[in-house]
This record gives C-alpha cells, structure tokens and sequence, in this order.
C-alpha cells in the first residue's frame, strides 16, 4: 500500500480523494491551512498517517509544510490538489506575489522542489489552462489590469507546464496533470455536472494505481482518458522558461534528475 500526501485535503477534492485512498487501504497525511481546519477533519484524521498545516499564501508556510512533511518520512505519491479559483483582486502574500500565482502555482512548486522526491506527481489543473498561454511576460500581475479568470487559466497552465517538464527532468518519477472537471464543491457549486468521486478518481488512480496504462508520465488527463494540453504545456523552451521565473520568484532551485 502507498502512502500519498494530499494538499488542500481538508474539503473537496482533496478530502475525496483522501477518502477515497483511505477506503482503499492507503496511508495517507493530510493537509489544511490552518490549525481550525485542521481539527474540523475530525474521523478523517484520525485514519491518516499524518496531518500538516501551513497556509499556502506564504513561502515561509509552504516551507514549512515541506518540511512537515519529509519529517514525516518519503511519500510514494504527492497530489497537488489544494488551489483557488477567482479573487477579485490581486491581493498580496507576505511576499507581495499575487494570491492565484502563489496558491497554484508558486505553492506546488516550492513543494516539489522541498519535498523529497516521490515516485509519482500529480497535478490538479483544469481545462480552462488552454486560455492561459503568453503569461511568462508579466507572471506576478504587477503590471496588466487584474484578471481573475486570466490569472486562474495561467496558473493552471503552470502546472500543466511543470508536471510534463518533471518527466522529462526526472525520468525516474511519473509526472501528470489532471482536468477533474466542473465539480460540485464549494469552488464548483451546486450546479457543476460532475460529482465529487468522478472528480477525485483519476488523481487518486494515477497516484496509486499499478494498472499498466498508468505507470506513464507527462500526460494530460481528464476523467481517466489522456487528452492534448495547450501548445505552451508541452514547449520546452516555455516549461524552462517558466522554471527558471518561478525560482527566481521563489529562490527556490528546482533540483535536475
């Protein structure tokens, strides 16, 4: 059985697919932002292998997630699950990076880089990542007009960008992203088509599973089929273009193979 480290497990997908692995015999540890959030998991918690807590706004809490969790011990999966949808502003971190590019794109890389590596990633973006392309100009929002839906669409290019770069970076670790859908959770609502066990599966078996059709990297997928990201995700010179910004945002090296 794996044990997998889940961000953003403390409702939504994540505590789906929390629930889903627990239910399937797996270790897992547990994420939430804060210490409230943290004790409202309740039952759940208490099947997990461990619980960190760091609010992912802030590079000194994502650091120190990473190192809650490697003191933990080596996790076989990591799901980047936790992120935010529309802000209605910019916002601004302790850092003074925009909230969207901090929580989804900043947080997950911080982590992969500070988090021992594991022998597979999984990356939560959305299809909304092919409206995402030309961001490297302006990554942080510091000088376009604000746009909330704009913003998201980067980020979740990011991602997409990261997880296909990774497998080609670190060949020895299976690197994927995941479209879940329009799922109803309280960043879906009510009226999204697609439940929370459709949204939270193709994660959670990319994570753990030993089916063959699995065991690939640098893939796109949405409910358990592969699919073409945007042109920028699979561009080399985007994805180490967009690495190198992201460590000089962060002055955090991502590690080569």
């Amino acid at each position: 059985m794996a044990i997998v480290f889940i961000t953003g497990s403390a409702d939504g997908l994540g505590r789906a697919a929390a629930k889903s692995l627990l239910d399937q015999g797996h270790r897992v540890v547990l994420h939430a932002r804060s210490a409230d959030r943290a004790a409202a998991l309740g039952q759940l918690a208490s099947r997990a292998a461990g619980m960190v807590v760091g609010d992912l706004r802030s590079a000194a809490e994502t650091k120190s997630i990473a190192d809650q969790v490697n003191a933990i011990g080596r996790m076989d999966a990591i799901i980047h699950n936790a992120g935010v949808y529309t802000r209605p502003s910019r916002g601004s971190t302790p850092e003074g990076h925009a909230e969207t590019l901090a929580i989804n794109t900043l947080a997950p890389y911080m982590l992969t880089a500070l988090i021992e590596r594991p022998d597979r990633l999984v990356y939560l973006s959305s299809g909304l990542h092919r409206g995402g392309e030309g961001s490297l100009d302006d990554l942080d929002w510091t000088k376009r007009a604000w746009d909330s839906a704009k913003a998201y669409a980067e980020s979740k290019l990011h991602v997409v960008a990261l997880a296909v770069a990774l497998a080609r970076r670190w060949p020895k670790v299976l690197s994927n992203a995941v479209d879940p859908g329009w799922v109803r959770t309280k960043m879906g609502g009510a009226s999204a088509p697609v439940d929370l066990d459709t949204g939270q599966r193709t994660q959670t078996w990319l994570a753990v599973s030993e089916d063959s059709a699995a065991l690939v990297s640098g893939r796109y997928w949405h409910h358990l089929q592969q699919q073409q990201p945007a042109s920028e995700a699979s561009d080399r010179i985007f994805q180490d273009q967009l690495i190198g910004k992201l460590s000089k945002l962060t002055g955090v090296e991502l590690p080569e193979a």
